[in-house]
Order: C-alpha cells, then sequence, then structure tokens
C-alpha cells in the first residue's frame, strides 16, 4: 500500500494532479477540497489511497490524513464508490462530512450530486457510530444541539410557521445559548416569531 507521496508537483487539475517522486510520476485523484489545499509550490506532499480493481490500480490523494480516512470510511458503504466519495468531499469539507453523518442530517448527505435518500440514509446508518467512536465525543454536544435544533423546526412547522422564518429565529437562539433543550428552543422561539 503506498501511504503518501512527496514530490515534485508537475500538472495540477482540479481532479487530479501529477507528482513527480525521483523521475516517475505518479496521477493522483483528488476531490476540490484538496485541490484548494493545494499550493502552488513545487514541493509537495500529498496522502494516499491505492483503489485495486480487476480492470485499473488507481490513486487517490487527500491534503489530509482525516480526509483520506473520511474516504475510506464512505467507500466501504455499500453503493458508494470511489467516484461518489470524491464528489462527496469535493461538494463538502471533511468536517462537514462528518458532522453531516454524525448528527444523521440526510438532508445535506442527499444535497451531494448523485447521491439519492436511500443511500444517503445508508451512508448515516452504517457509519454513524464509526465516525462518533474515531473522531470523539467531543463532537456529541453540537450533534444535540443539531438535533434539538431540527426538532424545534420541526415543531414550529407543525404549530405553522414559515421554515426559512422559524430557522433564523432558532439559529439566533442556538448562538445565544448553545445547550438550550427542545422546549426551551421552542419557547424562545414563539416570543420571537
Amino acid at each position: 500500500m503506498i501511504t503518501h507521496l512527496q514530490g515534485k508537483l508537475v500538472e495540477k487539475n482540479p481532479t487530479d494532479v501529477v507528482i513527480d517522486c525521483n523521475g516517475v510520476g505518479y496521477l493522483l485523484h483528488i476531490s476540490l477540497h484538496t485541490y484548494s489545499k493545494i499550493p502552488d509550490q513545487e514541493n509537495l506532499k500529498l496522502y494516499t489511497y491505492l483503489q485495486v480493481r480487476e480492470d485499473a490500480h488507481t490513486l487517490y490523494g487527500f491534503s489530509s490524513q482525516t480526509e483520506r480516512e473520511i474516504f475510506k470510511l464512505l467507500i466501504s458503504v455499500s453503493g458508494v464508490g470511489a467516484s461518489i466519495a470524491r464528489t462527496m468531499l469535493s461538494s463538502l469539507t471533511p468536517q462537514q462530512v462528518k458532522e453531516g453523518i454524525a448528527s444523521g442530517d440526510v438532508g445535506l448527505i442527499q444535497s451531494i450530486k448523485g447521491i439519492g435518500a436511500k443511500t444517503a440514509q445508508r451512508v448515516i446508518l452504517d457509519l454513524k457510530d464509526k465516525v462518533l467512536k474515531v473522531y470523539g465525543i467531543d463532537e456529541v454536544s453540537t450533534i444535540e444541539n443539531n438535533t434539538n435544533k431540527s426538532e424545534a423546526l420541526s415543531a414550529l412547522e407543525v404549530l405553522g410557521f414559515n421554515k426559512k422564518q422559524s430557522e433564523k429565529v432558532v439559529d439566533k437562539i442556538l448562538a445565544q445559548e448553545p445547550n438550550a433543550n427542545v422546549e426551551k428552543i421552542i419557547k424562545d422561539a414563539l416570543k420571537n416569531l
């Protein structure tokens, strides 16, 4: 397994780069996130993942080990191939993908081109526990806030309030009180709507 490549940047495109390592040019497929992180200097180090299939050996490059780990988690899900995982990491930052999975945000995952509702649900179902275990408990508080926020928003919607207006008010409340529970969010929102 090739774990990283360090060498001279020969070619840089939004979808791939070529790195010259001692006279051998390696083509690495990259996400737009990695593309944005690559400096325009000659010396470059990218973390890699080598996908071996019957018809091709494809090398993927990542600006950080975290992005590579998320890529590996994504392709472990049935129905998510390397190209969809790369599209996900191009549409969202690795942090957003992590938080979306951890908080069960199907809408966020589904907003990515090529991912339907079933695939989004499968990604969350398969990876939520792994993401929480790997990336620690400190994110549970933000996940709890997202859950509280979504519960409060759905309650306000049921009460007949405009979703966009409700979301603005709830965001203001959570900015002032990040640990507010659902009941408090709804009560404060009703005062401001």
